[in-house]
């Protein structure tokens, strides 16, 4: 994977600010309270002609070998797992994560944008990730690879060579979700915890308080973000609004991260993520579960 660094010039300035309130207005347009976290397509390419901006392609490395946006390193959501966790989907250790986006070009002091081609669901743990571990700069491409090729903008083959610069490790607690929290606050009225996984899964087995809202349905039909309006009415009318504590799962730290950056996008200033997810708490004994049963 690889990273696109381009340098801001004096003489450039005022054309990057111009690009970059480009991009942001047409979040603005569609309501985010946090709209510099969604970077559309334009934006994207404004940024790469006049500032500093680290492209970071998540989709298999067969995939980026195949094409990628010009610049852009490749980390594969894959990559990023501990093939020997005894919790599947677990994140490696996180001084291997800093490392690997050193590597990669990748500092906190630079803008990230990543990308894939499955509507951010994978864009999106890369985004919680990086900002758990304290990038205040990081967006996810708002429809990814398809819409980048659909606009018949430029692809490339080429893998940028990169300068490996420090990634300053310093975490965000309130930015993670453990089993113990979750089951500290069953009884807490503030808290609001959303299992994103299919229903069917949820149904399945889940935790007893937690409720089902799929991560898709924060989609549109073309594979971008809904606006605003229409998440906050969706998430507002299954008692998911501004005011609580909100923690997503999964089955394995991916599509709840989803999630999160929709709630984080709205402007919700207390969400994070149980990144072990069900894969964990499934397989603990001693933790809570239930199961939706139908008469017969």
């Amino acid at each position: 994977m690889t990273i696109f660094s381009f340098r801001l010039s004096r003489f450039l300035a005022p054309l990057a600010l111009a690009g970059l309130t480009a991009c942001a207005s047409h979040a603005a347009d569609q309501g985010y309270a946090n709209n510099d976290l969604l970077t559309d397509t334009e934006g994207l390419r404004v940024m790469m002609e006049t500032g500093a901006v680290n492209i970071v392609d998540v989709r298999p490395r067969e995939a980026y070998d195949e094409g990628h946006i010009p610049g852009a390193v490749h980390l594969g959501a894959d990559d990023v797992i501990d093939a020997d966790s005894h919790v599947s989907g677990d994140l490696l250790p996180h001084e291997t994560l800093v490392r690997m986006l050193g590597e990669r070009g990748i500092d906190k002091d630079t803008p990230v944008v990543f990308y894939d081609d499955k509507g951010g669901f994978h864009a999106a743990r890369l985004f919680w990730m990086v900002e758990y571990f304290g990038h205040r700069q990081a967006s996810v491409l708002n429809g990814g690879f398809p819409k980048w090729v659909a606009e018949k903008r430029s692809v490339t083959k080429e893998v940028p060579q990169v300068t490996a610069r420090a990634f300053a490790y310093t975490p965000t607690p309130r930015r993670l979700a453990t089993a113990d929290w979750l089951l500290d606050r069953q009884d807490d009225d503030s808290v609001v915890v959303i299992d994103v996984r299919p229903s069917k899964l949820y149904e399945a087995g889940h935790i007893p308080w937690a409720k089902s809202i799929p991560w898709k349905q924060n989609l549109a039909a073309d594979g971008t973000m809904k606006p605003a309006s229409a998440l906050l009415k969706h998430f507002a009318g299954l008692g998911v609004t501004r005011d609580k504590n909100v923690a997503v799962h999964c089955q394995n730290g991916k599509a709840a991260a989803h999630s999160y950056f929709a709630l984080r996008l709205l402007g919700f200033p207390r969400v994070r993520s149980y990144d072990r997810s069900w894969a964990e708490w499934g397989a603990a004994e001693d933790l809570p579960k239930s199961a939706v049963t139908t008469g017969g």
